[in-house]
């Protein structure tokens, strides 16, 4: 690079007294050329290959010859061409102005460095100090095709504040304002194509993907940046490869390989039409199909991919392109083209022959071609070069040329006003200052602006390859992609059929696993990309309502996962009803004691004047049976949905009603104590245990619980609570006790008096049986507490409902050991003995 600067640069000053600047070197002709009071320069490549040679360095190298000529970098210059004579026949940009051009046909990046430079420095041999304002130097350059050619030279020419304007130079790269400061370009930065590209693979749900690209600073560039954006979308790349069309046949082999190796059916293909070329060609001679493509600008609308021998292997690929657009004229100006339009042009006689298949050479028999005739037009040819059905990167010229001379206009009017002087100077870096802030809009309705960076706002069309064969490949618009739109409205799909790769129907799936049903949730695989991972089921509590979750979602405290783990249900209520088999059985046998208790009553009441009725304390005994069927009555309320009242009535009627019974019986077994002791010479205790002590002290030992259980309801009374910790997917409705010191006093009076019963009955279970009645006390006591002590650590440990069934059996058994320990003796006597319930009888016995 130095020593072409060397060769190229004007050099020092020779003499002092005589100022010059010298061109070192011999100075490059443009191919295509025009004088004019201001000039644009054009580089583009119209052969895409170069012959190799060894350099001695023993001599100035010379240019390689180039080789394969491409008739779309020909259209492009010569759509350059038609734009500057458009402009010169427009009134309205620059009117006193005449634009020329100066377009330089080079391939290579050397070669189209010494056309760069060559535009800069002019084509003098010697420069002198009183003329080194350098008419001939162009005040821009449009050009070149190629993002890694390009930042070659826009470095350089960058020095010089000159305006280098691309209409295919994509790296993102070059939008970097220091190292590139003149640079602009008509066609969207890879910045926002590699976004695009992101997308739109996450967008058909292809998360394991590969990519290949050119092993230069576009490939590189614009993969990497794809790359980034797609680990953004969730998108996993499985590898990614480089390599350059002429690099080592083994290389391309590697890449054939891992392809062939891989599980991903989707490839991005980052490159230009020559490394598609060769990787196709290579991937169907290996029998590698079913590979959906996805091209980059570069290659995916390149018509010379009809003459690759692995084009059919192209179906069905997609990819962003610049938009399609018309250019009025254009057709007919190309298809006007001859020979004697540009006598110095080498290569418009090499394409003139190539097209006819004759030679304009005279009076030379090396030619095998025959002589061409005059006759011959290109109005009749259909080729790539007179193709302009599908006009969009050669519309980027035609932009270019429009911005270059708007600004030039622009220029003239702010500083010149309307008139124009063409000795007078024009610095470049003011052409580049109203390059910058162009704005207009062409007469086909595009408007044409540059961001601070000198990109163009970024529109594509989403294309799809259906047909491609050895003459024509068709190509379908599918969607559109805007950068300027909101978040989520960039990218938009048409109802167009799209034909997928190996001309399938069907969308191809490229994903490391499958997607994880609602109900499970993505677990990494160790050592693998994020796209790599299993489906493990959510746990119990969590859901997953959606494909592909990383984490699953809680439920709420009073929902829970269904079974298949996709939604939360409310957690199932569970509470003691009578809709329960169980409860139902309990509220039964509850109405049965009830039933029994009452029937009891009601015998004891028809036989009231027999004397074993008399001689047991018959309203004790009416008393006693009442708190009974209270007893059995108030296991009820502990049946049925939970509620305030509820809550409160069944523990108080609990309390109340069964110290109510334990007094009954209490009073029972005094009276017997006392009865026995009355019968004793002397004693006189029966007149201190009368009909009113016996009713004052029922009274009195109801009283203290009732005190009780209105401290407990007014200080923290019971209240219906969701206990949900018990069970994880119910929640169990039952009723707070409120304050346990409130609860356990209640349990505990209880539990005090039964004890104190229980040990009075004891004592009198061996007096006479006329009178021992204390005896069956004594049975049902022991089964009272007996009862009631199992029942604490039953209450304590049995969940949910089971707890409210414990202690209504426990009700109900002790209710049932009172009933039938107390009553059921006398009612077989009453009944089955009537013989026995006589005065006679009692006292015979009792004389016994």
């Amino acid at each position: 690079m130095l020593l072409l600067l060397g060769l190229l640069l004007i050099g020092p000053p020779a003499q002092a007294e005589d100022s010059k600047c010298t061109l070192l070197g011999r100075a490059q002709l443009p191919e295509l050329s025009k004088d004019g009071d201001m000039l644009i320069g054009g580089i583009f490549s119209f052969h895409t290959g170069q012959e190799a040679d060894i350099q001695s360095f023993t001599t100035i190298p010379k240019p390689l010859p180039c080789k394969n000529v491409n008739f779309r970098e020909f259209q492009f210059a010569l759509t350059m061409i038609f734009a500057i004579e458009e402009i010169n026949r427009n009134s309205e940009i620059l009117p006193h102005a005449f634009l020329g051009y100066k377009i330089y046909n080079d391939c290579g990046t050397s070669n189209i460095m010494r056309a760069a430079l060559a535009l800069v420095n002019g084509q003098d041999q010697a420069i002198h100090s009183n003329n080194c304002t350098q008419p001939d130097t162009v005040q821009a350059i449009i050009g070149h095709s190629g993002s890694t050619p390009t930042i070659g030279f826009a470095t350089v020419i960058g020095r010089f504040h000159i305006p280098v304007v691309s209409h295919f130079a994509t790296c993102a790269c070059l939008s970097n304002r220091k190292e590139f400061p003149t640079f602009f370009r008509t066609i969207p930065s890879d910045y926002y194509q590699s976004r695009a590209l992101a997308q739109l693979v996450k967008h058909f749900g292809w998360t394991w993907v590969g990519a290949v690209s050119s092993n230069n600073d576009y490939g590189i560039n614009g993969i990497a940046t794809f790359m980034q954006v797609a680990q953004q979308e969730g998108v996993c790349v499985e590898y990614s490869e480089a390599f350059d069309s002429t690099g080592p046949y083994s290389v391309l082999l590697r890449i054939v390989s891992v392809i062939k190796r891989s599980t991903s059916k989707v490839i991005m293909a980052f490159m230009t039409h020559r490394e598609i070329k060769v990787l196709v060609e290579e991937t169907e001679r290996q029998n590698i199909t079913d590979i959906q493509w996805i091209g980059s600008d570069a290659w995916i609308t390149d018509t010379s991919l009809t003459n690759s021998k692995g084009n059919k292997a192209l179906v069905g690929a997609i990819g962003f392109v610049v938009s399609k657009a018309q250019i009025p004229g254009l057709q007919n100006y190309l298809q006007r083209l001859h020979p004697s339009h540009f006598p110095q042009s080498s290569f418009v006689r090499e394409f003139w022959e190539i097209v006819f298949n004759c030679t304009l050479a005279t009076g030379s028999k090396k030619y095998q071609k025959r002589p061409c005739n005059g006759s011959e037009n290109l109005e009749n040819v259909q080729n790539q070069f007179t193709d302009v059905s599908d006009l969009r990167f050669t519309n980027n010229v035609y932009k270019a040329v429009y911005a270059v001379a708007h600004a030039l206009h622009n220029l003239y009017t702010y500083e010149h006003g309307y008139g124009f002087d063409s000795s007078s100077t024009l610095p470049p870096w003011k052409v580049l200052h109203y390059l910058q802030t162009v704005n207009f809009t062409l007469e086909t309705g595009e408007e044409v602006l540059f961001d601070s960076n000198g990109d163009s706002p970024a529109r594509y069309d989403l294309i799809n390859l259906q047909n491609v064969d050895e003459s024509t490949m068709q190509v379908a618009t599918i969607g559109y992609y805007d950068a300027s739109l909101p978040q989520g409205q960039q990218f938009i799909m048409n109802n167009t059929n799209i034909v997928w790769g190996g001309g399938s129907k069907e969308v191809p799936v490229s994903v490391c696993s499958e997607s994880c049903p609602p109900g499970t949730r993505k677990a990494v695989q160790k050592g693998k990309p994020v796209c790599c991972y299993d489906c493990v089921p959510c746990a119990e509590g969590e859901i997953s309502n959606a494909t592909d979750l990383v984490d699953c979602i809680k439920c709420q405290s009073e929902y829970w996962s269904n079974i298949r783990r996709d939604a939360c249900v409310l957690k199932e209520i569970e509470f003691l009803s009578y809709g329960d088999l169980m409860g139902l059985l309990l509220a039964l046998f509850s109405l049965i004691g009830a039933f029994f208790t009452t029937g009891v009553g009601l015998i004891f009441y028809y036989h009231r004047h027999t004397p074993i009725v008399r001689a047991n304390n018959t309203e004790l005994s009416f008393l006693l049976l009442f708190s009974l069927t209270l007893c059995f009555l108030c296991s009820l309320t502990f049946i049925g949905r939970p509620s305030h009242w509820s809550c409160m009535l069944r523990h108080t009627a609990f309390g109340i009603t069964f110290v109510l019974c334990i007094s009954c019986v209490l009073g029972k077994t005094i009276v017997v104590l006392m009865a026995f002791r009355a019968t004793l010479p002397g004693s006189n205790v029966m007149k201190w245990f009368g009909p009113p002590q016996q009713r004052l002290s029922v009274l009195v030992f109801t009283l203290i619980q009732v005190l009780i259980c209105v401290l407990w309801l007014t200080l923290s009374p019971p209240f219906p609570n969701k206990n949900m910790k018990y069970y994880k997917d119910k929640i169990i409705l039952e009723c707070d006790v409120g304050s346990a010191v409130g609860f356990w006093a209640v349990l505990g009076y209880i539990g005090l008096l039964s004890a104190l019963c229980f040990v009075l009955a004891f004592l009198a279970r061996k007096l006479p049986d006329n009178f021992n009645e204390a005896k069956f006390i004594t049975f049902s006591m022991l089964i009272f507490c007996a009862v009631w002590i199992t029942f604490i650590p039953a209450y304590v440990s049995s969940p949910g409902k089971f707890t409210v069934a414990v202690e209504i059996f426990a009700i109900l058994a002790s209710s049932s050991g009172l009933l039938f320990c107390n009553f059921i003796p006398k009612c077989y006597f009453i009944i089955f003995k009537p013989e026995k319930n006589t005065k006679k009888a009692l006292m015979g016995k009792a004389s016994k």
